[in-house]
């Protein structure tokens, strides 16, 4: 398909720079089908069914922005995909000034030899010592917040519980699954109270994420890969309640695309523990996901093209259009969409 059907003017004061607090309080724009309502999160366990399962994304996103030294040239790397027990790729800010060989001092006792640059424009980079990698961005890196937001202000202290879920666990996100932010502790007591299920997978977004779409054609864009882990006994849950005539909701597109990468012909989930790069467009015949929640997208992004996949493109372009009619806040630090498909 044309990438330019998925593109949208947005005006740039309803880009979210902070979450609301508290962060269930975030507005929630309801589509059922065609129709539209307008909510808030707290709404939530009345406007799903007892047997119901969400599906939340456990990642914890680590310090992968770096900012560093190349002898005289001032380099930036942000990680995206772990490689290696020392290795990561990066996209790199200023790779004029880098060739393979190269070595980057970050401070802090903190450097890293550069491989070859890839087609993507991306380096393998490989950290020097014995420390665990993660200790070393804990001293020398900081949050890689979507450049949508770093491009207007400065990360700070706010940012490194802000930019992390409540269900953050596994170290190795370069980006937060955005959408299970607007949960609390409080929200989830009163969504078991109502009978609606959770169940956690792991994912580890990446910085390809927020890549624009350059290709003209959907058909010629290269996902980049993530790795994933979905376990036997949560895969068990997730087919006994759809079995029981539950519906499996994914709280982000992070969850979603990793059940459908995991679901076998027949719609069970298997258990996975593997990279993924599933690309879903309008077309796709979704196998286990019954509903979404999710925050609101860029234009011509691979995101608008998945909740377009699950909605219909015209719904989602009116959806959206209401949206910023109605004020709602885009983005990371944005408001929620709940997107229940008539299926």
């Amino acid at each position: 398909m044309r990438v330019d059907l998925f593109d949208f003017d947005l005006p740039q004061d309803l880009i979210a720079l902070r979450p609301v607090s508290p962060r269930d309080s975030a507005r929630l724009l309801v589509v059922r089908g065609e129709s539209l309502e307008d909510r808030i999160v707290t709404d939530l366990p009345g406007l799903l069914r007892p047997g119901d399962m969400l599906v939340f994304n456990d990642t914890r996103v680590i310090p992968a922005q770096l900012e560093g030294m190349r002898g005289e040239a001032r380099i930036g790397a942000t990680l995206h995909k772990r490689e290696g027990l020392r290795s990561w790729r990066a996209f790199i800010r200023n790779a004029k000034r880098l060739k393979e060989g190269g070595r980057i001092d970050f401070g802090a006792d903190v450097a890293a030899i550069a491989g070859a640059r890839e087609a993507d424009g991306s380096f393998l980079l490989t950290f020097e010592g014995d420390e665990p990698v993660e200790l070393l961005l804990e001293r020398a890196g900081r949050m890689p917040l979507p450049p949508y937001i770093a491009g207007k202000r400065e990360t700070d202290d706010r940012d490194l519980s802000d930019y992390q879920t409540m269900f953050a666990k596994e170290k190795g996100a370069v980006a937060a699954p955005t959408a299970a932010l607007h949960f609390t502790p409080n929200l989830l007591a009163r969504l078991k109270a109502a009978g609606i299920l959770h169940e956690t997978l792991t994912l580890h977004v990446g910085a390809g994420t927020f890549l624009p779409v350059k290709a003209e054609d959907t058909e010629d864009h290269r996902m980049h890969s993530e790795w994933g882990r979905i376990d036997a006994a949560t895969a068990a849950r997730i087919n006994a309640t759809r079995a029981a005539g539950g519906r499996v909701i994914a709280v982000g597109t992070t969850s979603l695309r990793l059940l459908e990468s995991a679901a076998d012909a027949d719609g069970l989930v298997q258990p996975f523990e593997d990279d993924t790069a599933i690309f879903i467009t309008p077309g796709y015949r979704f196998k286990v996901v019954d509903g979404l929640m999710t925050n609101f997208h860029l234009p011509k992004s691979t995101l608008f093209m998945l909740v377009s996949a699950l909605m219909g493109r015209a719904v989602m372009q009116a959806a959206y259009a209401h949206a910023i009619a109605k004020g709602y806040r885009f983005y990371s630090y944005g408001d929620a969409s709940l997107l229940l498909p008539d299926r």
